[in-house]
């Protein structure tokens, strides 16, 4: 018995998933920068840095996976996406350069802190905030004719992908402080149970608008959603939503310190899952399959091998890395 594996569906998962690590990684401390004035100069803001300080680098990799796992195993898309969302792209690059420049100059340039400081935010809020703008953009559709992109420079820019912009800020918000109810104590951790009140019924909502505008994006997207028998599967996704959802305050109600930010996790992950009942196999919706922008087979079967053995290496000097510095977190590092 011969087993056929698709290797265009393999690589479609593998850069999903990084895509979903990246935000797992890197969504809390983008999101402990969007908070950062909410925080007061000195131990809090010291003791919320030192929680990410030893790890921040290494959770971009995961950017980098993804994004040159696009260009390599699907680079039709790859083409025609970079043309469209230059501006989103390039302004998330831009602020994620800035962002990490004031991280590190803050503790060597203390005299001018206070403007690094707004720095690593402002950093953090245009990265978090062109990520949504870019995954709604790619949501509701890109202009292709032929095999090229045949919209215009502003294309990107609609209330839609502004609500899933805001949304993705809100939603990193809420993971860093969730990541902060875990790794501190005392008033930073009293803090950011107070965000947490506050940021989850907000991230909800988002939730809730998002997908109630992306059916109607599409008529595909609502006969995914809303037609027998796939609304079967497809209403999996908003059930599982709404348990984390109670979970999620009865852990906040009840100072739990690390559920809150698993069940965090949770919904970003019903949220991409919800994100592929839309889409796939479409990577670029109602346009270019998976399929139709898949390199030759050859090129993925050399990739993967190289991806088995990179994929495991990063993921196990990660999880080395935070086993390492797991614990709580003062503002003179770990203890």
């Amino acid at each position: 018995m011969s087993f056929d594996i698709d290797l265009t569906t393999v690589w479609a998962f593998l850069i999903a998933f990084a895509v979903f690590a990246y935000v797992v990684m890197d969504g809390f401390d983008l999101g402990i920068g969007i908070l950062f004035p909410m925080f007061k100069p000195g131990l809090e803001r010291d003791s919320a840095i030192n929680t990410v300080a030893p790890v921040w680098d290494g959770n971009e990799t995961w950017l980098i996976l993804g994004g040159g796992g696009l260009m390599a195993a699907f680079p039709l898309a790859y083409a025609i996406i970079l043309p469209a969302l230059y501006a989103p792209i390039i302004a998330m690059l831009l602020a994620l350069i800035f962002r990490g420049v004031a991280f590190e100059f803050r503790w060597r340039d203390p005299g001018h802190r206070r403007w690094w400081d707004i720095g690593f935010t402002t950093g953090s809020v245009v990265a978090a905030l062109a990520q949504g703008i870019t995954l709604g953009a790619l949501l509701q559709g890109i202009t292709v004719e032929g095999r090229s992109y045949a919209g215009g420079w502003w294309d990107w820019l609609t209330p839609f992908t502004v609500l899933v912009g805001v949304s993705l800020v809100v939603g990193y918000a809420l993971l860093g402080s969730t990541w902060l109810i875990m790794k501190t104590e005392g008033q930073l951790q009293d803090h950011c149970f107070r965000f947490a009140r506050i940021l989850g019924p907000a991230m909800i909502g988002c939730i809730v608008l998002v997908s109630l505008a992306t059916p109607f994006l599409s008529e595909a997207y609502y006969q995914r959603w809303f037609t027998f028998p796939q609304v079967l599967f497809a209403a999996q996704v908003p059930i599982l939503v709404a348990v984390a959802s109670v979970l999620f305050f009865i852990g906040i109600r009840r100072r739990w310190e690390h559920l809150p930010f698993l069940l965090t996790l949770a919904m970003f992950a019903l949220g991409l899952i919800g994100l592929g009942v839309s889409m796939f196999p479409y990577v670029i919706p109602g346009a270019i399959t998976i399929w139709d922008a898949a390199s030759p087979e050859k090129s993925q079967r050399f990739m993967l091998v190289g991806a088995s053995v990179l994929i495991p290496v990063i993921l196990a000097y990660t999880a080395y890395s935070y086993w390492v510095f797991r614990g709580k977190t003062g503002h003179e590092g770990y203890h």
